[in-house]
């Protein structure tokens, strides 16, 4: 069991909810790649940092798969016959803490993978075999009227970008900074949203 109730959250314990999820579960496996599930989001986050991404971006990309283990359907597997809805379990948890793109690149990364395959051709080759798995499991590549409707998003930029970082983020052996590197960075996007909720 963590030390934080899920559904009595507040804005000065939702850092401290998310770094017990790190510590408790972060070791277990990310979908049959070569790096734990912490690891992988641990390497989204310092690549985008590497790059020079904005804070929002970094913090987008560390919690993009927080409902791998917030999730009461559970973490995926390659013997999955339907898809889990990972995406939707991590936004619900976010959404009340966060601003609308931190959630937005959160709930839509799955349907990024779907957008990118339908407008880049040489993406799909890109992707992981755990990958490919899930996206026929998630509906394959999107159609013209999705890619539409998808393009439609105000964030739909940002969304693309950590669904790349996503992609990256599965090198073995790969050092990284850990959780609480990041606290501090979270802390401030979650303040920032309440305080300009309350202008």
């Amino acid at each position: 069991m963590g030390l934080y109730d899920a559904d009595n959250l507040t804005r000065d314990t939702i850092v401290g909810f998310l770094g017990d999820i790190f510590r408790r579960r972060g070791g277990e496996e990310y979908l049959g790649e070569p790096v734990t599930m912490a690891e992988h989001m641990l390497q989204g986050a310092y690549l985008a940092e590497r790059q020079g991404e904005s804070e929002i971006i970094i913090v987008s990309a560390l919690l993009h798969d927080i409902g791998h283990f917030t999730s009461e359907f559970g973490t995926f597997s390659m013997d999955d016959t339907h898809d889990r809805h990972h995406e939707e379990a991590g936004a619900a948890v976010l959404e009340r803490f966060f601003p609308r793109l931190v959630v937005d690149c959160v709930r839509e990364h799955v349907a990024a993978k779907r957008y990118i395959c339908a407008t880049d051709p040489a993406y799909f080759n890109e992707l992981s075999a755990a990958s490919i798995h899930s996206l026929r499991l998630q509906g394959g590549p999107m159609s013209a009227e999705e890619v539409a409707a998808f393009e439609k998003n105000p964030n739909v930029a940002e969304i693309v970008r950590v669904r790349r970082l996503d992609d990256a983020g599965k090198i073995a052996g790969l050092v990284t900074p850990g959780f609480d590197h990041y606290a501090p960075m979270i802390q401030r996007i979650v303040d920032s949203h309440f305080e300009s909720r309350a202008a």
